[in-house]
């Protein structure tokens, strides 16, 4: 009886497996509707957790700014006019906020004042190549320089403070972790003394001296995060 059931059982596994739909093309639908079925929190989760920070955001805006100088620099050698050579290459640079330049873009088709439009869509960190590229802009116009040129310039510069930053980062980056495992010791005390069996909590919380060494110790704690990270930021250009 037993053999009759497992056979029929494995039969109809047999069964399932040759008819079935295939695996990739459930593990697709699972996907699909857990897409679907999120709730409104978890979008907010999920937006919250993956927008940049404020010196994220601003080293994309001057990839971005160094990336609009090499296209515009190269569609200027290519012999096309500024305001074409330009609305080409903002067009083929991939910005963080493409509608901020919309109004640059706009100038470059129509003959506006594409200085200050450039001006204006810079960010207050990290608009700086954009900046510059409005005051080759102005002198391109006013003294009759090579914008070709100028934009080379800028874009070097550009280039030459962007490495200059990734390697102060670079530098920085070792005496932060070190404060972060520094900062982390007390709680691993806390582990080993609990190990040990001496109760360290109860004597943090349940004592008038525990409780001021708890208090002194996490305010020290957070001094010093704070000023590592206060000089690592100092540090930077």
């Amino acid at each position: 009886m037993t053999a009759a059931i497992v056979s029929a059982l494995s039969t109809a596994c047999a069964v399932w497996l040759w008819t079935g739909p295939a695996t990739p093309a459930l593990r697709l639908h699972a996907l699909l509707t857990a897409r679907h079925r999120r709730l409104p929190w978890q979008h907010l989760l999920r937006a919250t957790l993956t927008r940049p920070g404020p010196a994220r955001r601003a080293d994309s805006w001057r990839r971005a700014s160094i990336e609009l100088c090499q296209s515009l620099s190269a569609e200027l050698a290519a012999g096309r006019t500024p305001g074409e050579a330009l609305t080409r290459a903002i067009t083929a640079v991939d910005f963080p906020d493409p509608e901020a330049l919309r109004p640059a873009l706009a100038a470059a088709r129509d003959g506006g004042d594409v200085a200050a439009a450039l001006t204006a869509a810079a960010p207050a960190q990290g608009g700086e190549g954009l900046r510059r590229l409005a005051a080759c802009w102005d002198v391109s116009l006013t003294v009759g320089a090579g914008m070709s040129a100028l934009v080379e310039r800028v874009g070097g510069t550009l280039r030459a403070a962007q490495s200059h930053r990734q390697d102060v980062a670079a530098q920085l980056a070792g005496p932060r972790t070190t404060a972060r495992m520094l900062a982390a010791l007390p709680v691993l005390g806390l582990l080993m003394a609990g190990a040990l069996n001496m109760h360290p909590l109860s004597f943090l919380f349940g004592t008038l001296p525990g409780l001021l060494c708890l208090l002194s110790g996490t305010a020290l704690d957070a001094c010093g995060l704070w000023w590592t990270h206060r000089m690592a930021t100092k540090a930077q250009p």
